[in-house]
């Protein structure tokens, strides 16, 4: 109960700052801040993939509250997001980053015919993106010589759910069939066996070869990139609130194991960058721990030990990472982008969305944006 009490607390005070930050936020998408303030990736890179975050934010507080500024600051950024179905080499794997908390997001708050097919037009492609011969989805674009069509990343399995959605509304197998090849790709070559996941995979296009791993925003080759473990414990976790099958909740729950375990290495601080960095690096990501956050809180369904872990790690982010300052538009700080970004204590959307996702799943109040929005098939 007192968990409860904390998180409505900090939600109170939240949605407080929230209405303000949304006022001066009309017409913008943003992904980071500079001196406290909001950038706006819409005037520049519209194909970004973060672009859907802060609409997802939006319904998720219209949800709560009902209050209309939020809709309709989400709605304006789903309208926005149209150009990018019209740039084809900015349409990537993060389609289910873009149009879930948009377009699928307001159809699941009231039907919408635009907003359907809008993400269903998001789902076609993604689907389109899946190479057969190494059952992987492709993830970025590249200048069209074909140097990136083998790559594969952990973070996709957070966009599968844009997947099984189309495949609940159009009753058509396709897209979930997809998203589960996919899924069983990354239990075979992303996941460890100490249950943490690399972040990026190359195979070969023709042949479905695995070839190798690579850091990517991590530490380096073989470490631990902490979002990627996120990615892949909630990702794994989703997999198996869609499908019911118990290989992708086992997966998640070892991947959370490790997590855990890693956490407790370092007890005095936030969750690293990356886990294998050394241990006189003090850089962070909060944007990791709230992601993590919301895959403990839905493992916690199976095992009251993960619900455990999420609330040790939300009660840290709202007592030394959380900024209630009301002329502050960020929510989260000392998040990080990359292990080898330039930038240190950054502020991104995606942190403070994961946030309020998980403080709105402690009191049952979440609009199910990434999570089936019936009962779990497990």
């Amino acid at each position: 109960m007192k968990e409860l009490l904390r998180a409505r607390e900090a939600l109170k005070a939240i949605e407080g700052k929230l209405h303000k930050v949304a006022e001066r936020s009309r017409g913008i998408i943003p992904y980071t801040t500079f001196d406290g303030h909001f950038d706006d990736t819409s005037k520049n890179s519209i194909c970004w993939w973060t672009n859907g975050f802060f609409s997802g934010m939006m319904w998720q507080m219209y949800h709560y509250t009902g209050e209309k500024l939020y809709r309709e600051l989400a709605e304006d950024i789903e309208k926005k997001l149209d150009e990018n179905f019209m740039l084809p080499w900015g349409m990537d794997h993060d389609s289910g980053f873009k149009w879930l908390p948009t377009a699928v997001a307001h159809c699941k708050v009231d039907w919408n015919e635009k907003s359907f097919n809008r993400g269903l037009i998001a789902a076609e492609n993604l689907a389109g993106r899946f190479n057969p011969n190494g059952s992987f989805i492709r993830a970025w674009n590249d200048s069209g010589d074909g140097s990136r069509a083998g790559t594969v990343i952990i973070d996709c399995m957070m966009n599968l759910p844009l997947l099984y959605w189309a495949s609940d509304v159009t009753k058509d197998p396709r897209f979930s069939q997809i998203a589960t090849r996919h899924a069983d790709m990354a239990m075979k070559y992303f996941i460890r066996e100490n249950g943490s996941a690399i972040h990026i995979g190359i195979f070969d296009p023709n042949s479905g070869e695995f070839l190798r791993s690579e850091g990517g925003q991590g530490y380096g080759v073989g470490s631990s990139w902490t979002r990627g473990q996120a990615w892949a414990l909630y990702g794994f976790t989703l997999s198996a609130l869609y499908t019911g099958e118990q290989k992708y909740l086992d997966t998640a729950k070892r991947v959370a194991d490790n997590f855990i375990l890693q956490m407790a290495k370092r007890p005095d601080t936030g969750i690293p960058i990356d886990f294998d960095q050394p241990f006189d690096c003090k850089r962070e990501d909060s944007s990791a721990a709230a992601i993590a956050a919301c895959g403990l809180l839905e493992l916690g369904k199976f095992d009251e030990k993960y619900s455990e872990a999420a609330l040790d790690i939300l009660e840290f982010l709202i007592e030394n990472r959380l900024s209630l300052d009301e002329d502050k538009d960020y929510l989260l700080w000392n998040c990080a982008d990359s292990f080898w970004s330039n930038r240190e204590q950054m502020t991104l959307i995606y942190a403070d969305y994961f946030l309020l996702e998980a403080l709105l799943k402690l009191i049952d109040k979440d609009l199910p944006i990434f999570t089936p929005d019936k009962e779990a098939k497990i």
